[in-house]
């Protein structure tokens, strides 16, 4: 036998002339009808959302100023920082997700919405309307840069993780939309005259660094439409363990206390389908038993005042045999 991987077109056409048995062409029909045919079927099954919540802002008041907690976070004087532990409760599997939560706080403000100035961050000083920032826009004569009350007010607890005796490392790359980076946040624009009044706000940002890399500004400008809402804070880049403690080192900043609002810290895995969600659980939920509510209410009308049928002598067609 010839093995030099030669062939002709006449042993070409013998090939596709090879009849299929009849045996094996029944057999074919006979799997077919019966569904039997080899097949790929997948079986989506989403992995479980490990979920830790934390709300820290009540227990990281001193007891010493726990009847007027506006007053400890307002002086500068006495230390911010808090710790807190946290107990894994399942197997976390990396990348995990960090997040803080506030609520009671609502981004969605006519006045909030409005007090920024898109082009401004796109463009810095080179863009001289900033009316719409009040009462954010100028200090001592000079304009702010990043002008607003969006800005002002920008989030600036902090978090340092420990298990054991090492330091998880925290990656805040990457943290903001691709989009926001790129095109709505101008590479070349640089923080100016930025929280030097007398009534700070929120955060600080580095003068020397653009606005297209102060990532935790660019999530806090994309306002929530809910007055309860996370924001993205980094992410953890190792597996953690069930039953693990983490010890949290939190510097508590940030003034929720002045309109009685709550601080959470969220730490969560994610799936195919991303992370917990449960408005749109509890959203099918109340919309499905709506409708099955409003279809036994009209069900209820139809047999107590059933439509009385239509006189069929006004049809056209029997209109037609009348007349004639």
């Amino acid at each position: 036998m010839d093995v030099d991987g030669g062939s002709t077109s006449s042993d070409s056409a013998r090939v596709r002339s090879i009849p299929i048995h009849s045996g094996q062409s029944k057999d074919f029909v006979y799997q077919f009808k019966q569904q039997s045919l080899p097949a790929c079927k997948p079986v989506l099954t989403p992995t479980w959302v490990v979920e830790i919540v934390d709300r820290y802002d009540a227990d990281c008041v001193p007891e010493s100023f726990k009847g007027n907690k506006v007053s400890y976070i307002k002086d500068t004087s006495v230390p911010k920082n808090c710790t807190r532990f946290l107990k894994v409760p399942k197997y976390m599997k990396a990348p995990i997700y960090i997040y803080y939560q506030l609520d009671n706080y609502y981004q969605n403000h006519r006045r909030y919405v409005k007090s920024r100035s898109d082009q401004q961050l796109l463009h810095g000083l080179k863009y001289n309307d900033t009316s719409s920032c009040k009462p954010e826009e100028s200090n001592n004569g000079l304009p702010i840069v990043p002008c607003g009350l969006i800005a002002w007010s920008l989030f600036n607890d902090t978090y340092t993780f420990t298990r054991g005796t090492g330091k998880l490392r925290v990656n805040r790359k990457n943290i903001a939309w691709e989009s926001d980076r790129n095109h709505k946040f101008g590479k070349h624009v640089y923080p100016f005259n930025f929280q030097n009044g007398s009534l700070i706000g929120g955060g600080k940002l580095d003068p020397n660094t653009p606005l297209a890399e102060q990532e935790d500004l660019i999530v806090w400008m994309r306002t929530s439409a809910l007055p309860s809402f996370r924001k993205m804070y980094g992410r953890i880049e190792e597996d953690l363990e069930a039953d693990n403690v983490i010890v949290v080192e939190v510097m508590n900043n940030y003034n929720t206390y002045s309109f009685g609002g709550k601080k959470k810290l969220v730490i969560s895995t994610s799936s195919w389908l991303g992370g917990r969600n449960d408005f749109l659980g509890v959203a099918y939920i109340f919309v499905g038993s709506s409708a099955i509510i409003l279809s036994l209410v009209f069900l209820l009308l139809h047999l107590k005042n059933p439509r009385p049928f239509g006189d069929t002598t006004y049809l056209s067609w029997n209109r037609k045999g009348i007349s004639s």
